[in-house]
């Protein structure tokens, strides 16, 4: 499958164009629920409804991403296993995901009146970075040898 894809002329960057647009999707809905949880927009929406009606969407598009991403690996998988922005890429993409499904999840669910302020900045901050390290480490992957 690899080979297919690196051979031909068209497929490597349709599959990262949808790549690309799966991550753009994503990073919408990272960026709606965790501005919420700053309490930068939409404060009179409470950020569980935000997220669970934005919820389809994140899964989605992180379901694309994951199957496209696996694609454009095979195609460079040798150059992939050497790339050490590849490595951080992987790396930042394992914690955001486990980060997402498990604290952020629970404290959107957990509410503002519950979770107080400081926290629910932190819990956003750290999406944002986490989330933020995979795409900047994922662009880094283009322009490194």
């Amino acid at each position: 499958m690899g080979e297919f894809i690196r051979s031909s002329l068209w497929l490597f960057p349709v599959i990262e164009a949808f790549h690309l647009v799966a991550f753009a999707v994503l990073g919408g809905v990272v960026l709606l629920v965790d501005l919420r949880l700053l309490g930068l927009v939409m404060r009179t929406q409470p950020t569980a409804q935000i997220a669970q009606d934005s919820r389809p969407f994140l899964v989605g598009s992180l379901s694309v991403m994951l199957v496209s991403g696996t694609l454009l690996f095979l195609s460079e998988a040798v150059k992939c296993y050497y790339s050490f922005p590849f490595r951080v890429k992987i790396s930042s993409l394992a914690l955001a995901i486990l980060f997402t499904w498990t604290l952020h999840r629970r404290a959107v669910e957990a509410g503002e009146g519950r979770l107080g302020p400081f926290r629910g900045r932190l819990v956003a901050v750290v999406s944002l970075v986490l989330w933020g390290v995979v795409a900047w480490a994922g662009r880094w992957i283009g322009f490194s040898g």
